[in-house]
């Protein structure tokens, strides 16, 4: 079963009917029982990272999380969940992050981009091979909808990269048991889909 943590940020219950259609066994939980009982975790969301770290912490979430992931649980971070595996946020530079990974998240730069937020459909451009490819056809279009973007400090962990006007930004990361997706592959059609089951499949 795949946990997705409930903790009160947009969009979650998209997730939860993308596993279920799907007919992959999901939970939608704030539940810390249920999250130690699950064989991976989904951290969904939208929304500000100072306000998903508060609610996360209100849930008191943030210890079972970390205890579950260092335990080598499988994670798969989306959108805001993906910058909340970090560890500080230009958002709200005096909250700490869940400190999964090392390194932060930017705001992108408007002399860079022409448009903040970056809203739409965009390509994963991928830079190595990952569990998360497996039956991607190219273009892997995804959509994205977001102002901050994650830079790792291991650029090891980089899988994948996006082009948005005069940069490139991180939208998919792995290291070990942790993943983690800047776009939302339950808003991404058949290839989105093909990606949330990867993540399954690489749990059981």
């Amino acid at each position: 079963m795949i946990a997705v943590i409930d903790y009160g940020v947009g969009n979650i219950g998209s997730v939860l009917k993308a596993f279920e259609y799907l007919e992959i066994s999901a939970k939608l939980t704030a539940d810390k029982k249920e999250i130690k009982k699950a064989d991976g975790l989904v951290l969904p969301g939208v929304g500000a990272f100072g306000s998903g770290m508060k609610k996360l912490h209100e849930k008191d979430l943030v210890k079972v999380i970390k205890k579950e992931v260092g335990n080598k649980k499988p994670i798969l971070g989306i959108c805001l969940g993906l910058q909340l595996l970090f560890e500080t946020s230009e958002e709200n530079p005096s909250i700490s992050g869940l400190c999964l990974i090392k390194g932060g998240v930017k705001k992108f730069d408007k002399k860079k981009v022409a448009k903040i937020p970056h809203m739409g459909w965009n390509s994963l451009e991928q830079r190595k091979e990952n569990q998360l490819f497996l039956s991607l056809d190219k273009p892997r279009d995804f959509y994205f909808i977001h102002s901050y973007y994650v830079e790792p400090a291991d650029k090891n962990i980089i899988k994948a990269e996006t082009n948005y006007g005069n940069m490139k930004f991180v939208s998919l990361i792995n290291k070990n048991n942790i993943w983690g997706i800047q776009p939302h592959p339950e808003k991404s059609s058949k290839k989105g889909l093909q990606l949330l089951e990867n993540f399954a499949k690489k749990i059981v």
